[in-house]
């Protein structure tokens, strides 16, 4: 039953507090009436008592509690979910903002939704190819997987975000669909990823969630969860193979910070609510593979780290819970290779099930490109203390595969696709000047298969 009230007693930011309410419950839908007969929606964030806190999806600048009236509808904030939604934008409040007809939804689906049951899981086995080296020879991304990129403040995420968006792909020929979600991003921002899609044509493929900096602060926290929950439809429901894009995770929490303050919780570390981690935990949970469905929910979060500090709240509490990270490195970018992905600070925890069904060398090429720029990168260091001309042979070589590798391996740009096997094929070229000797993490069988001129060295090497 549809209860009124008038008694507003306050207005704190985004949150109103009602007074005398009964029966109230925790996330239900409220309308609030304005004097002037304008209607706005917000839902319930707390209900103690005879006190409701409602949080408001638009602002509520200019508005005074008298003459406000406070409807509580008794049913909770849903998303009208078809694969009529591909190929279109949405704002904050999952209405179409690209002059398209309205959409006829299959069914009505509670945005707040579930982490996914651990005994409901199947475990991830296989792969999306992205077309970036970085990514998918270092630190492949894994169907089901939770990866987020942690990027800082000028870093080219942005940019990051909508090549992976245009170009990943399963190359098993099932279904593969986008689901991208910017929360507090500039006009200029939600302006490029439009056009992006437009452009290359990903659109078809793709849904669009958008909430700019200038739109209401509660549409950021209601974005990831609108993502989610169409994704969970498309991969559960009609079986595709679905990747949640969401950007920026540093303003989404922002946005939790500010709602916190309004209703005057005591802060946690730096301000952010003591609930963070557990909050951070509902989006990232909700990724994953279910038994007895052929579709699979992957989600890349990109959270630009405050000051570059990975040990802050938000970069620190999304480790904990996801299954590695993709780090941008800024002496990367200001040497102009893009994406300046950093993939010694990198880490996907699941490549070993994707290493099984990419290509018999993927594992041990991988290994042996990390060990080589490892070793480089402390050549590189010694040169700048002691000189180049103190270095040995064998140094000079790591130092020369080092700058090679950064600006032909990692520094493809943001407008090159590279299938597995052309970024396989360019590993195994940058390791052509090395001796036999130096290649300790390949094994014979893999040579025999995959470079016979290898081979041939090993071969000279071991008879000398």
């Amino acid at each position: 039953m549809q209860k009124t009230y008038e008694n507003i007693e306050a207005i704190a930011g985004p949150i109103l507090i009602v007074e005398g309410v009964d029966g109230v419950k925790y996330e239900e839908l409220v309308e609030v009436s304005l004097p002037t007969g304008e209607k706005r929606m917000g839902k319930v964030l707390e209900a103690d008592g005879s006190r409701a806190l409602v949080q408001m999806f638009e602002s509520t600048q200019g508005l005074a509690t008298k003459g406000l009236k406070a409807k509580f509808l008794g049913k909770v904030a849903t998303l009208g979910v078809s694969e009529d939604m591909l190929g279109r934008i949405f704002n904050g409040a999952g209405k179409p903002i690209d002059g398209g007809p309205a959409i006829l939804p299959e069914k009505q689906l509670d945005i707040a939704g579930m982490a996914i049951n651990p005994y409901a899981r199947s475990f991830p086995s296989d792969y999306i190819q992205t077309g970036i080296s970085s990514i998918d020879i270092m630190n492949t991304l894994v169907r089901g997987q939770k990866l987020p990129i942690f990027s800082g403040s000028g870093l080219p995420h942005a940019e990051l975000a909508a090549q992976i968006a245009r170009q990943a792909k399963v190359t098993d020929g099932s279904e593969f669909a986008v689901v991208f979600g910017a929360m507090g991003v500039t006009f200029e921002e939600a302006m490029y990823f439009q056009r992006e899609f437009e452009r290359t044509g990903a659109i078809e493929r793709a849904t669009l969630f958008v909430n700019t900096a200038a739109d209401p602060v509660v549409e950021r926290i209601a974005i990831p969860r609108m993502a989610s929950t169409l994704a969970e439809y498309l991969a559960f429901e009609k079986g595709k193979q679905v990747l949640v894009i969401l950007t920026d995770m540093t303003n989404y929490a922002e946005a939790l910070r500010e709602v916190s303050a309004a209703r005057k919780e005591v802060p946690g570390r730096r301000g952010y609510p003591g609930y963070l981690y557990t909050d951070l935990s509902t989006i990232y949970e909700r990724a994953g593979k279910v038994k007895g469905s052929d579709g699979s929910v992957t989600q890349m979060a990109i959270l630009s780290m405050p000051e570059d500090d990975i040990t802050h709240p938000i970069p620190d509490l999304t480790g904990y819970i996801t299954e590695g990270q993709f780090v941008l490195d800024r002496g990367l970018h200001q040497q102009k290779i893009t994406p300046p992905v950093d993939v010694l600070k990198s880490l996907s925890r699941l490549i070993g099930t994707a290493i099984k069904v990419t290509r018999e060398d993927h594992s041990k090429l991988k290994d042996q490109l990390f060990a080589c720029y490892a070793r480089g990168k402390d050549v590189r260091e010694l040169a700048v203390v002691l000189g180049e001309s103190s270095l040995s042979d064998t140094d000079k070589l790591y130092l020369a595969f080092t700058e090679r590798y950064e600006k032909e391996f990692l520094g493809q740009g943001f407008d090159t696709e590279r299938s597995f096997d052309e970024s396989l094929e360019l590993g195994w070229q940058l390791l052509r000047p090395f001796p036999i000797s130096e290649l300790k993490r390949i094994s014979q069988k893999i040579l025999d298969k995959y470079h016979p001129d290898l081979r041939d060295k090993k071969k000279e090497a071991v008879a000398a």
